[in-house]
């Protein structure tokens, strides 16, 4: 609690040089210094109105169809009058100056920081959830503290961060605010990154993708029950998400979280590995990451060093050239290495760089490496 409230508060100088004391517990807004301009409700994007007053949610494949006063199964979108708005824009529950890699993106802005910011709310109910303090909660339950668009840029700027990233919660649920941040971003020379799980929709997935740089979705599983027992999500919509994204031309990374028993057997990995290659491109870097107890998943043990390690061994056998370890030391995991000759590229350890050797995304024997890398 204290890291989120000194968040908050070096988030706020940041924005506007003035402390701002905000919480979305109560009905009205109370504040010290100049008050930023925000309201409750800010109109929806992708939904329809229906017969007496209903409306139905477009976004993620959920399609709530909500009644007056309803809330969607993300707690962040709400029929008001006939007419669906947003819970959550401009209301940050989180924000950090983070190393690119930790979100992980591997092939991105290599050793930057990303100015990283989340809403409450998710689309799905993941039961090993890292962040559900702010991501299963409804949006009066977290302290929040309102942030316009272009604040939000100004403060990535004033970071020195070289990109904005939506993370942390789920961003698709303040899909608004995220794409009117990402709009301001680009023209202020800043990227965008997505750290998502993939449950969006065709549609407002085509039209984000215009506005950003780098996506990268959790894969949580190759099976359709670890999705229905353990997120509340589905594999078939996943799948066709990453599919959208690579053929949109917008970089993208693949996480896996291995959890021991449910989705970390041999053959699950080569089957997704292999479903990469194929519908992908081996270009596509996957990482495979260690579970930890946590949230309404704590009987489970963590993953073995082990299988964690092996799984890349598999997605490497399956013709795949980047895979990576996360949550373990693994130096062969944590590097990446050129396809063609094997030299290093980039050396790490954890979330850091300790060497470079790309120069405009070249190895230095010639070989293109690829990724976003200006």
């Amino acid at each position: 609690m204290v890291k989120k409230l000194l968040a908050l508060l070096f988030l706020a100088v940041v924005v506007g040089g003035s402390l701002y004391l905000v919480w979305s517990r109560e009905r009205g807004v109370r504040a010290e210094g100049t008050l930023i301009s925000s309201t409750n409700l800010h109109p929806a994007m992708h939904w329809e109105a229906r017969a007496g007053g209903m409306v139905r949610c477009g976004l993620c494949p959920h399609r709530c169809m909500l009644s007056e006063g309803q809330i969607g199964i993300c707690r962040a979108r709400k029929n008001e009058g006939g007419k669906l708005y947003s819970l959550v824009y401009g209301k940050l529950a989180a924000a950090h100056v983070d190393p690119i890699e930790k979100k992980p993106f591997f092939h991105v802005l290599p050793a930057s920081k990303s100015f990283s910011i989340a809403t409450p709310g998710c689309n799905m109910r993941c039961l090993f959830c890292q962040n559900w303090e702010i991501a299963q909660a409804f949006p009066w339950d977290v302290q929040t503290t309102d942030v316009a668009p272009d604040q939000v840029v100004e403060a990535a700027l004033k970071s020195g961060a070289r990109s904005i990233a939506f993370t942390y919660t789920e961003p698709i649920i303040y899909y608004e605010y995220m794409l009117d941040i990402a709009k301001r971003a680009r023209q202020r020379g800043l990227k965008t990154v997505v750290v998502s799980n993939g449950f969006i929709n065709p549609e407002p997935l085509k039209e984000l993708l215009e506005f950003i740089d780098a996506y990268k979705v959790d894969l949580k599983a190759f099976n359709d029950r670890f999705y229905d027992e353990f997120t509340g999500g589905d594999l078939e919509s996943i799948l066709r998400t990453l599919k959208i994204i690579r053929e949109s031309g917008v970089w993208l990374e693949i996480v896996t979280l291995l959890v021991p028993g449910q989705n970390d057997s041999e053959e699950e990995v080569r089957k997704l590995a292999r479903w990469v290659k194929e519908n992908l491109g081996p270009d596509v870097p996957l990482h495979f990451s260690r579970f930890h107890p946590q949230h309404k998943l704590r009987t489970l043990p963590p993953t073995p060093v082990q299988t964690v390690i092996r799984a890349r061994e598999i997605a490497v056998e399956e013709g795949l050239h980047y895979v990576y370890t996360g949550n373990v030391r693994h130096p062969e995991g944590e590097s990446t290495y050129c396809p063609e000759t094997g030299e290093l590229a980039i050396e790490r350890q954890g979330y850091f760089v300790v060497r470079n050797n790309l120069k405009d995304g070249k190895c230095p024997s010639g070989c293109r490496v690829p990724g976003v890398w200006e």
